[in-house]
């Protein structure tokens, strides 16, 4: 039996080595390839964080940039929404035979309302907001029924209900306590999430399904989208697990295409989009081919503000969910630009916040409220543009809607709460009151000692005067130990 000999590595032919040798040069050059892309993503991530340290400050000393990132892009879009409001609707209110200020004075009395909202909401501490959410889903529930039963219909939706003059759509606070109230259920479940049952069932996906179900007896789609979004983003930021979402992203689109499937005017909007006609005849796409005709024809700087062709009717409701189209013809590309900015100004500093938070509630919260701000201006733009079929979704903060522009400012008002808390002490605007037994406590002693200070003072003038003049001896806390006399020697 021979054996087969085996090559031994001393005795390699010299002609082998120069090939052996190439190996280690050619891997090394495959790594300097492979690591060109990661030391780019490096050095723009490198970047990032130090912009935003020096903008912010570090540890105690954050200056609050990112607060007033948000305060401010927030107030511009606000006023820029109220401007082309006035804007857009003046020829259709003269047509009606109304005041040409009519719409743009009922936008800016909600935005003031709004705004002093906000303003509340930023100096109260977001965890008094929890112990109100149970309160705020089944006050939604109970509105999103009231509208199918009492609300009014228009243009195909059954979305409002009539309050004196004034008209409010229960879905847009639906949005706001749907978020509020998952991040309360979620943050209860945190240390359970990581089962499918407790992310899942019994109360997350029931209660938003319920919001979702009650709009779309209302007939709108595009508002049960932007919950569908809102839902996603309140699981996905309490760290649920990805495979559910592709789950639930199959199940959506079938959802989808049968609810397509089996409206006409939903099938007709796709057809139109898509180019072809409707079996009727009709170009449903009408309003979205004259809001590409108001922006092509607004050029760099646009056509002037105020001097807009297609509001003269040719795009209905132009003040509404087609307001983009009358900003990129009267303002052109360089105002369309402005207020893109604006909102990725709003969406970053919202991220700022929403990395910073450790408390699962704090995050799932201003995480959801990002996620629905930004999504729903992107699907308008999306439809404004022509990239996604005609959906009634309003543009935030611009769009003409008293009950949209109250909410999406008192939301806004939850995540400058949480901004505010980020600022070094000293910077941090005053909270209305402290939140805690003890701090509640105290300031309720403190207001009735001041109430009874003035009442006796205006009883008795001069008691009140000489109590000034002396000085106030401080009062030992209920539970305190009486300080001890020195016992006296017997004689």
């Amino acid at each position: 039996m021979v054996s087969t000999p085996t090559r031994n590595p001393a005795a390699t032919p010299a002609a082998a080595k120069p090939h052996t040798a190439k190996a280690p040069a050619a891997k090394a050059s495959g790594a300097t390839a492979q690591n060109g892309p990661q030391r780019a993503g490096r050095r723009i991530r490198d970047w990032y964080r130090g912009f935003w340290s020096a903008l912010e400050g570090s540890g105690k000393s954050r200056n609050g940039s990112t607060y007033y990132l948000i305060l401010g892009s927030t107030i511009a879009l606000t006023a820029i929404g109220i401007l082309m409001v006035l804007s857009a609707s003046s020829v259709e209110a003269i047509a009606a035979g109304e005041s040409p200020y009519t719409a743009a004075l009922k936008q800016g009395m909600f935005a003031g309302i709004g705004l002093f909202c906000m303003f509340l909401l930023s100096r109260v501490n977001v965890v008094w907001l929890k112990r109100g959410a149970w309160i705020a889903i089944i006050a939604a529930f109970v509105l999103l029924v009231l509208v199918l039963l009492v609300g009014r219909s228009a243009l195909g939706n059954q979305n409002w209900i009539d309050v004196g003059p004034f008209t409010f759509q229960p879905s847009e606070a639906a949005k706001l306590a749907l978020a509020l109230w998952m991040a309360t259920v979620l943050d209860r479940k945190a240390k359970l999430l990581s089962q499918t049952k407790h992310a899942l069932i019994p109360v997350v996906i029931p209660g938003a399904a319920g919001v979702i179900g009650l709009i779309l007896l209302g007939n709108d789609l595009g508002t049960a989208m932007i919950v569908m979004m809102i839902t996603a983003a309140a699981l996905f930021f309490a760290g649920v697990r990805l495979y559910l979402f592709g789950i639930a992203g199959v199940v959506l689109a079938a959802g989808t295409i049968v609810l397509a499937i089996t409206s006409p005017n939903r099938v007709c909007r796709i057809l139109s989009w898509t180019g072809q006609t409707c079996a009727d005849g009709s170009d449903v796409n009408y309003q979205s081919t004259n809001g590409l005709y108001g922006l092509a024809s607004g050029g760099w700087f646009g056509v002037g503000l105020g001097q807009s062709r297609q509001k003269y009717s040719w795009i209905p409701e132009a003040h509404n969910d087609f307001i983009f189209a009358i900003i990129g013809e009267e303002l052109g590309l360089v105002g369309t630009f402005v207020v893109l900015i604006l909102f990725a100004i709003l969406g970053t500093a919202i991220y700022r916040v929403v990395v910073a938070q450790k408390d699962m509630f704090h995050r799932v919260l201003a995480g959801t409220i990002m996620v629905w701000l930004l999504g729903q201006a992107t699907v308008n733009m999306a439809v404004v543009t022509g990239l996604a079929p005609v959906i009634g979704i309003p543009l935030p903060f611009i769009s003409y809607g008293g009950s949209a522009l109250l909410m999406s400012l008192c939301a806004i008002g939850v995540v400058l709460s949480l901004a505010r808390a980020q600022m070094a002490p000293g910077l941090q605007p005053k909270r209305l009151f402290r939140f805690g037994p003890a701090g509640l406590a105290a300031t309720l002693r403190k207001r009735s000692a001041a109430r009874g200070a003035a009442r006796n003072e205006a009883r008795n003038p001069a008691a009140g005067a000489k109590a000034r003049r002396t000085p106030a001896t401080r009062t030992p806390a209920a539970g305190t130990p009486a300080p001890r006399t020195p016992a006296r020697k017997r004689k």
